[in-house]
């Protein structure tokens, strides 16, 4: 067999009702039918079935002749290994977790392995479906709610959009924070992301002299992509470890983390909170 491409997509049309996914996609690839089920596990592998995609896992799925089938492969991903978060409270129709630097908050067409939302999938018990609640970026660490139920995902995201969820987030900047900016007087700044209108709120913790940068909090009033890290560069305090809007010769990990978060349950009407730092 030829050495596979590092990245191709393969589309295939169902021609007869009755042929098994796992024997198609090895037929019509040249892979193995072992890879190709490890494949599906990851999430690489599509189906079309009418107008609706979805991904398909199960290798022995019995396909009908139209639909269509999709193979995303892309070496780096598969051979991509999760990063293991750690579950802070399971609520039932929801879970809240402590998610780590590099892991993915949700997948791609090439993917899902790697997320927080598959590992609550394949790690709860009882097993549940996980949907997406909230994003927090994939070179970030601290909490996120996963939903296990549509009508959770679509009541705790409510709450989110309706800013009834207060998030706390703590960074390490480069540089002196001005000393002015206070929780009770923080630094704000409310400049366009992507065309959207964008609020951050900042705070000094504290100063290191001897490392010349300084802790800060965060509150912010809307979740654009980038929010925190954006916001930060343009008052001229990168975020330690942001190469992409900060110093690009930055080495260590990115110094962002979701530390706090308390909502109103929408099931028991309790107020839930969680904190990562101690009291």
């Amino acid at each position: 067999m030829p050495e596979l491409p590092s990245r191709f997509e393969k589309h295939i049309e169902v021609m007869s009702s009755g042929l098994i996914a796992v024997d198609l996609l090895a037929h019509e690839t040249g892979i193995s039918k072992q890879k190709v089920k490890l494949i599906m596990q990851k999430g690489a592998v599509w189906i079309t079935i009418g107008k609706k995609t979805q991904r398909l896992r199960r290798a022995k799925k019995a396909l009908k002749q139209g639909n269509i089938i999709h193979l995303y492969y892309d070496q780096y991903v598969l051979d991509s290994v999760p990063f293991e978060p750690v579950l802070l409270a399971d609520e039932g129709p929801y879970s809240v977790w402590n998610k780590p630097y590099g892991m993915l908050s949700q997948g791609s067409k090439w993917g899902d392995h790697c997320t927080i939302t598959r590992w609550a999938e394949q790690h709860l018990t009882p097993q549940r479906n996980s949907f997406t609640v909230h994003r927090l970026d994939r070179a970030a660490n601290g909490i996120i709610i996963i939903a296990h139920e549509k009508n959770a995902a679509a009541s705790l995201s409510k709450l989110f959009h309706d800013r009834q969820v207060d998030k706390r987030y703590q960074i390490e900047v480069h540089g002196e924070f001005s000393h002015t900016a206070t929780a009770e007087n923080p630094t704000r700044i409310d400049t366009m992301i992507d065309d959207r209108t964008a609020v951050s709120y900042f705070s000094l913790i504290r100063y290191n002299k001897n490392t010349n940068r300084s802790l800060l909090e965060v509150n912010i009033e809307t979740g654009r992509k980038h929010q925190i890290r954006r916001h930060a560069a343009e008052l001229g305090f990168a975020v330690v470890g942001d190469r992409l809007h900060g110093n690009e010769t930055d080495q260590e990990a990115l110094q962002l983390q979701a530390y706090y978060l308390s909502f109103i349950c929408p099931y028991s009407s309790k107020q839930k909170k969680f904190n990562l730092l101690p009291a």
